[in-house]
């Protein structure tokens, strides 16, 4: 693998590991880590290109960030874990979950989506106006390529049709604010299409981790320790 993760590691017990949004890192999940530590080995991770884990020459899309976990895994010798991604980043657990398997304990989507379509307008439309400016200026700035980047997985990226999603064998919880920017009907669409899956939506908007940490946190943990 061409780049080296950043993360934050912190307990013991099962692997639990934690990947963030677009455009942020692992500290997004600073309400979670020490909690879900108690009960289990939690990594926080920084993505390829977001916080301190550098871009590296491998394309940039959610199936190669997917690849890059899978390579995590196998450096820290973590043959399962129990995985929960926010909005990319569960985007990210979402397509491991579908082409790796065997790898995952149990799942956590929060905030996810199939493709762009599942985006509300109102957030959607800035994102591709913004991206197409990006690329207007990515030849001439390096700043410009990489926010282009960043916003192409929102414009491009996972491009999941809802059947793939039989592919999934973990248990999983799929959790939205009911102010999310995913569409309502878009998550309960992942969810009905996942076989078994459990379905919460919190009092919130897409960053109900972040704002609402009792409950979100309560959810997540009610999923992994109940048999």
């Amino acid at each position: 693998m061409d780049i080296k993760h950043h993360f934050i590691e912190k307990g013991q017990g099962e692997p639990l590991i934690l990947l963030h949004g677009n455009g942020e890192n692992c500290d997004y999940f600073a309400g979670q880590v020490d909690l879900f530590a108690q009960y289990y080995h939690v990594y926080a991770l920084d993505t390829r290109g977001h916080g301190k884990t550098p871009r590296g020459n491998a394309p940039f899309t959610i199936r190669q960030f997917a690849d890059d976990l899978l390579g995590f895994m196998d450096a820290k010798g973590i043959e399962k874990a129990h995985l929960l991604g926010f909005s990319d980043g569960g985007n990210i657990v979402m397509v491991f979950a579908m082409k790796y398997p065997e790898r995952v304990r149990r799942l956590i989507l929060n905030g996810a989506n199939l493709d762009a379509k599942g985006i509300k307008r109102s957030v959607q439309c800035p994102i591709e106006i913004g991206y197409w400016f990006a690329k207007l200026f990515a030849n001439k700035s390096e700043e410009a390529k990489l926010h282009a980047e960043m916003l192409g997985l929102m414009v491009h990226d996972p491009n999941v049709k809802p059947e793939e999603l039989m592919k999934i064998q973990a248990r999983t919880l799929v959790i939205a604010g009911t102010k999310d920017m995913v569409k309502d009907e878009h998550t309960r669409q992942i969810a009905s299409h996942i076989p078994d899956a459990q379905l919460v939506i919190l009092d919130g908007d897409h960053f109900v981790a972040n704002k609402c940490p009792d409950a979100f946190n309560r959810a997540v943990l009610t999923f992994l320790r109940n048999e």
